[in-house]
Order: structure tokens, then C-alpha cells, then sequence
């Protein structure tokens, strides 16, 4: 069996990352075109960003199957075929969902192996992330730590990932 693509896309806020992995996974024609939606609509803020990816599925020309799986990746396993195009929309949402749930270097372990998982079966895995390292490290050791993890996920999934991108003003700028 081939081994599915797997493509990091990283950007700012309101960069263009969304559509451009929707519009990458759609050029894939994958058999099936999946987007696992880590988000949860805690506030208004997120149910409209929610809402509006919702939305921006449905005008697309072909059907989306959507999971909601805001932690336990590994959950997804099960509901992917082979030849399936995944969509996952973001690492920094889950991180925040899953940072104070457990012990982090298990959820990390667990996140590797399922994203191998993920690739013996789908034909693309598109992973999307938020770029939050910008700034210099935080004084609180709540947001540091957080940042300690995101850095460090980030460096490995650019380093399993045949392609990685980064989105600003809605432009695509291939570093790998």
C-alpha cells in the first residue's frame, strides 16, 4: 500500500489557510474529501468562525464529510476508507483542548501515531495550524508552556510532511 501525502499548512489569523487547504484537498480528488473540525463554540466569536466554515463547504462543488473532533484524534481512525482526502482544522485549537486533559508527552505520542495511521489510509492528510510563535515567549507559564508544545509539534509535523506551506494575505509560500 502507498503511503498517503501528508501537508502542513500554517499562518496567521484570517490568512487564507482554511481555503487554501480546502482548495488543496479538493485539487487531490481524493475519494472522499473529510474535515475533522477540532473547534468548539465556546463563545459567539468561535460559533461565527464555525459557522462560516460551514458555509464555505457548502458552496464548494463537492460534498464534505464533517467529524467533530475537537481532542482524541485518534478517535477518527475508525470513520476514514481508503482514498479518503483529510482536512484537519487545527493543531492549535486541539493543543488547547487537550493541553490540560493529561499527560502531554502521551497526547503528542498518540497524535504521531495517528497521523501515520491517517496516511496508510487516506491518499492526502491536510493539516492545518495556526502560526502563534511570532511573538517573544510569554511571562505566563500557562501560555509558555503551550508554546513550548506548538513549537515542537509544529517542527515535527513539517518534518513527516512532504509539503508544508505558510499563508499570508491569503498567499501561499512553499518552504518544503
Amino acid at each position: 500500500m502507498v503511503r498517503g501525502k501528508l501537508v502542513f499548512i500554517t499562518g496567521g489569523v484570517r490568512s487564507g489557510k482554511s481555503s487554501f487547504a480546502e482548495h488543496y484537498l479538493m485539487d487531490a480528488q481524493a475519494k472522499r474529501n473529510v474535515y475533522v473540525a477540532s473547534g468548539v463554540a465556546v463563545d459567539n466569536e468561535m460559533k461565527e468562525r464555525i459557522n462560516r466554515h460551514q458555509d464555505d463547504r457548502e458552496n464548494y462543488p463537492v460534498a464534505w464529510v464533517t467529524i467533530e473532533q475537537p481532542r482524541h484524534l485518534e478517535q477518527i481512525i475508525p470513520q476514514i476508507q481508503y482514498g479518503d482526502g483529510i482536512l484537519w482544522d487545527c493543531v492549535t485549537t486541539w493543543l488547547a483542548n487537550e493541553l490540560y486533559e493529561g499527560q502531554m508527552e502521551e497526547v503528542e505520542r498518540k497524535l504521531y501515531e495517528t497521523i501515520d495511521q491517517l496516511l496508510e489510509t487516506a491518499k492526502v492528510l491536510v493539516i492545518v495550524s495556526n502560526e502563534v510563535l511570532d511573538e517573544s515567549l510569554s511571562k505566563h507559564e500557562a501560555v509558555k508552556l503551550y508554546q513550548k508544545w506548538i513549537g515542537t509539534i509544529h517542527q515535527k509535523l513539517v518534518e513527516k510532511a512532504n509539503h508544508a506551506f505558510e499563508m499570508e494575505y491569503s498567499i501561499s509560500y512553499q518552504w518544503k
